[in-house]
């Protein structure tokens, strides 16, 4: 934390999730300084092997019914239900992987 926050990320929120094994999975959103668009998430889960990258939408549930029929994105998660609200992960065209999320 003190890396990233050394470099202008803020911490906007931590979710701890029970693990069926008893461990907790921490995961931390980072918001870069402008704090409108997008957010790091760091996580010390053993399943996840990359970093994601979360986009700041108003709606992820509309957000997806715009860009469903863009047949060159791929929906690896379609919208689902939060702590924080909804969540969807795409891969754009680029082949680079994005989580939308927001209300």
């Amino acid at each position: 934390m003190a890396f990233y926050e050394s470099l202008g990320l803020t911490q906007g929120w931590k979710i701890e999730r029970p693990m069926p094994d008893g461990r907790v999975w921490n995961l931390v959103g980072l918001n870069f300084p402008d704090g409108t668009s997008s957010e790091l998430v760091l996580s010390d889960s053993t399943e996840i092997d990359f970093t994601e990258i979360e986009l700041k939408v108003d709606d992820v549930r509309a957000n997806f019914g715009e860009m469903k029929g863009n047949a060159d994105i791929t929906w690896i998660r379609e919208p689902f239900a939060t702590e924080s609200g909804h969540v969807a992960v795409m891969e754009a065209p680029d082949g680079n992987v994005f989580v939308l999320v927001g209300a």
